[in-house]
């Protein structure tokens, strides 16, 4: 009774009938991809699922990887056969998910994940089987196991660049959405109406920033318009979710045009509010500490070096911390709690609207506990700190928070030298350090000033207290 109430109150837009069309044939002379382009394994399962009876294809972002002459991440098949019939085909897979149905088929490391063709969901007066579908009162899908036609599944898919079916055994592709033209013309387009396919799953908004950068294509003025308004909505997305969409998003080569994007498109806030704030708050220090971050972590990726989202987080989150130390200290907590207590807050809040997990969240206490460790050189704690598992980490960060412009008295450099020198220059750079020293402390005596320790600065500027 509840769930015909609430179907009662969906807008026309949501009982609007779904557009049908026939698809766009394209032959193997007018298109450059070639089946020994595909994955050997994905032909396999393709080729056997039709012997067997079943339509089946590549699709989505691996043919339109291929049409742009980009390496495919992996390679997708779509077909009539259900999960469990195409398991029943294969002894090497197995049906995975319960919101999204999948039949997985693994060879050796490669795994052909192979979906059922899906419909659109019941409208208007229609019952839902809850356990095939289910929305909630915004929309949003929470369960999507409708199957449907070849035709249905090309007008469910999200984006009209993801709406394209190659057939190896005949190299023909099948394009329903106009997705060959969006690709000769650099758009990603929704397929539908665009506030309906966002409000069905807000994580599209992501999906259209994270092509548009990768691709360096443009957001159709229409897929584009309704964003800003609906972004709020993925804080309704799960946060564990959400995490998996971030390091899709900066884990792919294009973290800093990313990254303007989701400011463009208002994403940004949602995902991390914190950052947003000490953002808004002081745009130059912050915006060059991300963008700086951002492109060091393309860098690296486009040089094959493995990348951390511990460090990502560390820096995303570094602005934010200072101010909420300050504050403790305000309250009469000493400098190195005050940090420790501002640290545990900020992630918990973190975690909470994107789930990083631990084995993350504690190497990113570890790296902003080195900025407040790497400043004590005296003695043999500088031999200490170079022993540390988390030195070179620490080390990185100090030096992305001189290139954003902190003042650290030379500190970089100093630790460069450091760990470039032999073991009697080393000697002489702490003598060196420590003399220096002794001749400030004299010279405040003279003026008759105390040594006072600083803690984290509330000037939105982070660092650490040179000691």
């Amino acid at each position: 009774m509840l769930k015909k109430l609430f179907q009662s109150f969906r807008s026309p837009l949501r009982r609007a009938p779904h557009p049908r069309s026939t698809p766009e044939v394209l032959g193997s002379h007018q298109h450059s991809l070639r089946r020994a382009e595909i994955s050997r394994n994905a032909v396999i399962v393709v080729e056997r699922l039709q012997k067997a009876g079943y339509q089946a294809y590549t699709v989505g972002g691996c043919v339109r990887d291929l049409l742009l002459n980009l390496r495919p991440k992996d390679f997708d098949v779509a077909t009539n056969a259900t999960p469990e019939q195409v398991r029943a085909e294969f002894r090497n897979a197995r049906v995975i998910g319960r919101r999204f149905k999948l039949a997985h088929v693994q060879f050796g490391r490669e795994i052909i994940e192979v979906a059922t063709f899906r419909a659109h969901h019941p409208q208007g007066e229609e019952e839902e089987d809850s356990n095939q579908a289910s929305r909630n009162e915004s929309g949003r899908i929470l369960r999507d196991n409708v199957y449907g036609t070849l035709e249905d599944d090309a007008q469910r898919r999200d984006f009209t660049i993801n709406a394209l079916y190659y057939d190896p055994s005949s190299e023909r592709i099948l394009d329903y959405a106009h997705g060959v033209h969006d690709i000769r013309n650099r758009l990603i387009r929704l397929i539908g109406t665009p506030e309906q396919r966002y409000q069905e799953d807000p994580v599209r908004m992501l999906r259209a920033v994270r092509f548009a950068a990768k691709l360096d294509f443009e957001i159709e003025k229409h897929s584009a318009a309704p964003i800003r308004r609906l972004a709020p909505m993925l804080r309704e997305i799960p946060s564990a979710r959400l995490f998996d969409e971030i390091l899709k998003l900066f884990l792919g080569g294009k973290a800093e045009q990313t990254f303007e994007l989701l400011l463009e498109y208002d994403l940004f806030a949602p995902l991390f509010p914190a950052s947003a704030a000490a953002l808004e708050r002081d745009p130059e220090y912050t915006g060059r500490l991300f963008r700086q971050a951002l492109a060091n972590t393309d860098a690296r990726i486009h040089q094959g070096k493995p990348v951390t989202p511990a460090f990502l987080f560390a820096a995303l989150l570094w602005p934010a911390l200072p101010a909420r130390a300050a504050l403790l200290q305000e309250r009469g907590m000493p400098p190195i709690p005050a940090m420790q207590e501002a640290a545990h807050g900020l992630i918990l809040e973190q975690c909470q609207r994107t789930a990083v997990p631990k084995r993350f969240t504690i190497p990113i206490r570890e790296i902003w506990d080195m900025q407040e460790r790497l400043p004590r050189r005296h003695g043999k704690r500088a031999d200490l700190l170079l022993e540390n598992p988390r030195f070179r980490a620490g080390y990185d960060f100090l030096l992305l928070r001189e290139s954003a412009g902190e003042q650290t008295d030379g500190l970089g450099d100093w630790w460069t030298d450091y760990q470039d020198a032999s073991d009697s220059q080393r000697r002489t750079m702490i003598r060196e350090l420590s003399s220096k020293d002794e001749q400030g402390s004299g010279q405040r005596r003279r003026r008759g000033g105390s040594r006072r320790r600083r803690g984290p600065r509330s000037d939105n500027t982070p660092g650490s207290t040179n000691e």
